[in-house]
């Protein structure tokens, strides 16, 4: 339950970070006050808006400036309490199913998205049964003479999204998966059906890691 509350928490500050930097760069493109927000604003940017005092000049742009600095400062706030939910997830989670931790790709918000959908154990019977949970089990989408399958749209979302996301870390950063990946991309498939197949290999190695009974540390090996 409290990774539950901490994960919901920690997704409803991100949708407000998002909305309130969005808000901040729309209004230093629409009105100049000194900032360049060309580019996506730095944490250098946002802490020096939040510093901003009250200035004598047009009070259009006095308004805009003080609702900058309004901005910059819930910004920042999120961050705050982003960066304690993240100490505190990681703390549960090292309590949990320590060994989670230790898949590669894995973090502490990504492990309490999957332990939030695991629940406990029992809960789920099977390999098959978590693959059909998280959404990666192989959905055939054979034609004629051809025979594939594809991306699978049900199951739950969060835990489906947690998986394509240690997909996409293996990808850009494990050697093992990069070989891999160019591998069946010379075999002729195409991205999504190579990170298809990365996903359910994902979900069996969490199964196993989360049954496991002394939980050892798990290699990002590829199949």
């Amino acid at each position: 339950m409290a990774l539950r509350i901490l994960t919901n928490a920690r997704r409803s500050m991100a949708r407000e970070r998002t909305a309130a930097v969005n808000a901040l760069t729309a209004l230093l493109r629409v009105v100049d006050l000194g900032i360049d927000a060309r580019k996506p604003l730095t944490i250098t940017q946002i802490n020096t808006i939040a510093a901003w005092r009250e200035r004598d000049e047009e009070f259009g742009v006095q308004t805009c400036r003080r609702e900058a600095t309004r901005l910059a400062k819930q910004i920042l706030t999120l961050q705050e309490q982003m960066a304690t939910n993240h100490t505190e997830l990681e703390s549960l989670v090292q309590q949990v199913q320590p060994a989670l931790l230790e898949i590669y790709g894995i973090g502490p918000v990504l492990a309490a998205i999957i332990l939030t959908a695991w629940s406990h154990t029992g809960r789920v019977r099977s390999e098959a049964a978590f693959a059909a949970l998280a959404g990666t089990c192989p959905v055939p989408a054979s034609s004629g003479g051809t025979t594939r399958f594809r991306l699978n749209r049900g199951g739950d979302r969060q835990l489906n999204k947690a998986i394509y996301t240690i997909a996409l870390v293996r990808m850009n950063r494990d050697q093992a998966t990069r070989d891999y990946v160019a591998k069946r991309t010379n075999q002729g498939r195409t991205k999504k059906e190579i990170i298809r197949s990365l996903k359910r290999y994902i979900t069996r190695q969490i199964f196993r890691q989360l049954n496991s009974v002394d939980a050892g540390s798990a290699r990002a090996v590829v199949p």
